[in-house]
């Protein structure tokens, strides 16, 4: 009977979307997954525990391997996709009542059967118990983009221009720096011609003028007979 994923259950395996849980057995998990074709597969996964033992894992991957190479047959069924990493998983068909992928999870504990009386401490993994799914690593960031041809070349045009500025300017410290340049002739001297301070004028004397107005108790001059309008006076005589 199938159930709903947990949270710490991935997403997706590979290619597959998970859809539901459909058991657990002691060094793994089954899940019910769909591949990118629309047919149902039985994912198996080993827990984080199991997938650290490395004698467990071996196992594991050593059955899934075997299977693949025979393609079927037995009591396992026929491999769809595989990891064998660190955290490795196997799809098979999904198979309503059917055997599936944990089929292959069954192979990992080591059982005998054991002859006469049965005595001293159980021993188990360590990793019993563990719940958790063992997860692929996510994939690294993509590797950088390749330069084109064109970018490559205005690079090097770039690179050589500047290295043929560099050896001209090394060129100029180390060859032409050497020959002192003839010295310029000096400037002639400044002569410095001070400036006489300004001599105050005298104002000339002027003859004083006549004045036409008469003075009082002086009569005044008489008037020309010249005719002028009613308002001349006419010219002094």
């Amino acid at each position: 009977m199938s159930r709903p994923l947990q949270h710490h259950d991935p997403p997706r395996l590979g290619p597959f979307v998970l859809q539901a849980r459909l058991g657990r057995a002691p060094a793994g998990l089954v899940y019910l997954g769909q591949g990118p074709d629309g047919r149902a597969v039985s994912v198996a996964v080993l827990t984080t525990g199991a997938a650290l033992d490395a004698a467990a894992r071996d196992r594991f991957v050593t059955v899934i391997r075997a299977a693949a190479r025979r393609r079927g047959g037995g009591d396992l069924p026929p491999v769809v996709a595989m990891h064998d990493g660190q955290a490795p998983w196997v799809a098979v068909p999904y198979v309503p009542g059917g055997p599936g992928a944990e089929r292959f999870l069954d192979r990992i504990l080591v059982s005998g059967m054991l002859t006469g009386r049965w005595s001293g401490p159980d021993f188990a993994p360590y990793w019993l118990g563990d719940e958790a799914p063992a997860l692929p690593a996510p994939l690294g960031p993509p590797p950088p983009p390749i330069a084109t041809r064109r970018s490559v070349v205005l690079a090097s045009a770039l690179l050589a221009a500047l290295t043929l500025t560099l050896a001209a300017v090394v060129w100029q410290l180390l060859f032409r720096g050497g020959h002192d340049p003839q010295p310029r002739p000096p400037l002639p001297a400044t002569n410095f011609v001070p400036t006489p301070p300004p001599q105050p004028t005298e104002p000339e004397p002027q003859a004083p003028r006549e004045s036409t107005t008469p003075r009082p108790g002086q009569p005044s001059p008489a008037t020309s007979p010249r005719p002028g309008g009613p308002d001349d006076e006419g010219e002094p005589i």
